[in-house]
């Protein structure tokens, strides 16, 4: 158990010797510690997640995701040990403000690939809809590359065909006419075969002569352009025929996915923003503890052992300066002045 302690105060980034002189402190720092460890476990099995739906490779994603881990397990560490008490709570505040912030993006970090894990299910009856949609989307601009060609084609036809019919039309409206000039039942109403039945009939064996040759002609040009359809319509096959089914399922997939899911299910909207507010709960404890903790006896022996190590920085520039007074006793009262001046403002804590 000792061990397990000494280990969460490590995680913490204490200063072991120092704690050790405050036995009332070594379980706030110890609920620190372990805090900041197990965000770091939170962070490689997150990060590990995310780099195998990239990679595809459970060696690669792991080993990764391990060191994803570390570094974020190092920058909780340095965001707490950092932190200093100064008996002052609005100072306090300003200064673990930038480090709250961080915690938080990190805290976004680290849920986003836990959330896709979480919500996989539903995440993979996303994507097959997702496939479904680009499927049809690239179906649909094949067709849509093809359809001027095909509406020409068919509107050609239509009018060559139309051609035909209008003078099918006319023959058998001319044909009609003369037959009925030759059986009186109109025109001039006298049934003979005279010569105003002569001239109806040669307009009608004009026309049928007319169409015979328009028939000839457009035969030939509905022909190619139904064989130009007809090859355009297996060109088109063969193109969705070809076009294969794409697998999506990359992170900014999911990612999309779930984006979706939230925007259809208030459920999931929901679920989404309480596993987000979770991690940034446990990623910024470790700081919220620290800051809102009253300065304890850890907090001062650190105070004392810094001003130690001030002090004697102090004292040594001092020295120093004294030493560089000394020597240089023989230059010009002007020289002088300004060599104390530059070094009194060292002395004031510029370096």
């Amino acid at each position: 158990m000792e061990k397990l302690q000494r280990f969460f105060w490590l995680c913490s980034g204490v200063h072991i010797e120092l704690l050790k002189k405050c036995p009332t402190e070594s379980s706030k720092y110890a609920g620190i510690g372990a805090t900041i460890f197990f965000t770091g476990i939170f962070a490689s099995l997150a990060g590990a997640y995310a780099l195998y739906t990239v990679f595809d490779n459970v060696w690669i994603a792991w080993l990764l995701g391990i060191v994803w881990g570390l570094l974020i397990f190092n920058l909780d560490r340095y965001i707490v040990s950092s932190m200093r008490k100064d008996g002052s709570s609005m100072r306090e505040f300003k200064t673990a403000l930038p480090r709250i912030l961080l915690a938080v993006l990190i805290s976004i970090v680290i849920a986003k690939p836990l959330e896709m894990k979480i919500f996989d299910k539903e995440i993979q009856s996303e994507l097959i809809i997702m496939e479904q949609q680009t499927y049809t989307q690239q179906e649909n601009e094949i067709r849509t590359r093809y359809l001027p060609t095909r509406e020409r084609l068919t509107n050609d036809i239509t009018q060559l065909k139309t051609e035909i019919e209008s003078q099918a039309l006319k023959r058998d409206e001319l044909a009609r006419i003369a037959q009925e000039e030759a059986d009186g039942t109109g025109g001039t109403k006298k049934r003979n075969a005279g010569p105003i039945y002569k001239i109806k009939k040669a307009d009608a064996d004009r026309a049928d002569t007319e169409l015979k040759e328009t028939w000839d002609k457009n035969s030939i040009l509905i022909r190619e352009k139904t064989d130009a359809l007809a090859l355009q319509d297996s060109l088109l096959s063969s193109e969705i025929t070809a076009l294969a089914h794409q697998k999506i399922n990359g992170p900014a997939a999911r990612m999309e996915a779930l984006d979706r899911l939230t925007q259809k299910s208030n459920a999931v909207w929901l679920a989404n923003w309480f596993i987000i507010l979770l991690f940034i709960a446990v990623e910024t404890a470790p700081v919220f503890v620290k800051l809102i903790s009253e300065r304890g006896p850890y907090d001062h022996l650190l105070k004392i052992e810094e001003h130690g190590f001030e002090g004697k920085r102090i004292e040594a520039i001092a020295k120093i300066n004294a030493d560089i007074k000394a020597r240089n006793e023989m230059l010009s009262k002007k020289e002088k002045d300004f060599i104390e001046e530059k070094l009194d403002l060292k002395l004031d804590g510029s370096i």
